[in-house]
């Protein structure tokens, strides 16, 4: 039987990035991010429930995270940005072992990528960073964000048409 600290430990290695990210590119606050994020980990640490019907542990924690972050929204007074436009991007972190032509290709790039997202309405962003960061089929970023499965697809379609479009716009620029 495996030790409560040890499965705990495994799980946080499996879901810290992707979790991260996510929170990142929802709050576009790095600072905000890793509030919410420790507060994630802190609620899952201290729950007494599981995760309901047949939501994955992933689905479970995730929608942990999303419910943290729209609380500290409501504590401060804040609209729910996930349906607002946001004003700043984020900045990929390139491997440090890159050379620095390849960093500043990779930046280029998560540039790129970035500022088309801001350009995706909001429900589609938060179907596609689910999709992206969390790594949640549909039927589970259904559950969690509580939209019908059909629109989650449209959602996620329309998000990925666009940001084809967009990336394919800007290189022949």
């Amino acid at each position: 039987m495996t030790h409560p600290a040890t499965a705990f430990e495994v799980l946080y290695a499996r879901h810290r990035q992707g979790l991260y990210r996510f929170l990142v590119s929802l709050s576009n606050k790095a600072e905000l991010a890793e509030e919410v994020y420790q507060e994630t980990w802190l609620s899952l640490i201290r729950s007494t429930t599981q995760p309901q019907g047949r939501a994955s542990f992933r689905t479970w924690l995730f929608q942990i995270a999303r419910n943290r972050l729209i609380d500290h929204w409501r504590k401060h007074g804040i609209h729910n940005p996930l349906h607002d436009s946001y004003d700043e991007q984020l900045h990929a972190q390139a491997d440090d072992s890159a050379g620095p032509e390849q960093q500043l290709s990779l930046s280029r790039d998560q540039a790129r990528l970035d500022a088309a997202l801001q350009d995706l309405p909001e429900d589609q962003r938060e179907v596609f960073l689910l999709r992206l960061h969390g790594d949640l089929e549909v039927p589970q970023i259904a559950a969690l964000t509580g939209a019908p499965l059909e629109t989650v697809k449209s959602r996620l379609r329309y998000a990925q048409q666009k940001l084809r479009r967009l990336l394919a716009e800007e290189i022949l620029v």
